[in-house]
């Protein structure tokens, strides 16, 4: 866990310094920001000890809100902000199928993002960087399952998009994202503890609105 936190603030921090070094000579500002709808799909897999099977994670659709910085005309970072929650489901096990739990998911990443030179108007971009899932809620329900505790997870995202200007300021974006993202869950049942090596690994698809500072 703590190496997986000092990951993350020598990141925010080599961001804060270059913010403070770095100017983005063809913006009025630096910055923009963006508000999306966000379809959250996890490809989730499981592997739960003692009694097998796997898990099924619903998808849902959110609001999310990023806020983007420019150190160049084409090299920007950009900070995601969503929260994101979702029924949990044990298929597939020697018990059978049946309910987990619900819990949300508060996934804050940080992407380092190249604009591709194309034109004015179209405005492609690729992007990679950290996340860092924390689970917020932890509901279980059902018969079988009494508690659920799942542990906050360091990952990775990778990211295309395409901005598309509307006026100099306004501009509509595209986006997706692929987060690898997993977790260990404790679930306490009517057969005991059970613990699990859970993927959720979600694509997320987003559409909205921009606007330039």
């Amino acid at each position: 866990m703590f190496k997986k936190t000092s990951i993350i603030a020598a990141a925010s921090l080599a961001l804060a310094s270059a913010m403070a070094i770095s100017s983005a000579s063809a913006q009025d500002s630096p910055w923009q920001v963006r508000v999306r709808g966000l379809v959250v799909v996890p490809d989730e897999s499981a592997t739960i000890e003692g009694v097998g099977g796997t898990v099924n994670i619903d998808t849902q659709v959110v609001p999310e809100i990023d806020i983007s910085y420019f150190f160049t005309d084409n090299i920007s970072a950009e900070l995601v902000l969503a929260v994101s929650p979702h029924d949990i489901s044990a298929v597939g096990t020697a018990a059978g199928d049946f309910p987990v739990g619900s819990t949300t998911l508060l996934p804050p990443s940080l992407v380092l993002q190249y604009h591709l030179p194309v034109n004015d108007i179209v405005k492609p971009y690729v992007g990679a960087g950290v996340n860092y899932t924390f689970f917020l809620d932890q509901d279980a329900r059902g018969p079988v399952v009494s508690d659920i505790d799942l542990d906050s997870s360091f990952g990775w995202v990778v990211q295309t998009g395409i901005d598309i200007n509307l006026s100099e300021k306004w501009f509509l974006n595209l986006d997706a994202k692929k987060i690898w993202l997993d977790t260990d869950a404790e679930i306490t049942t009517t057969l005991g503890t059970v613990n699990a090596d859970v993927n959720i690994n979600p694509w997320t698809f987003g559409f909205g609105f921009g606007y330039r500072f």
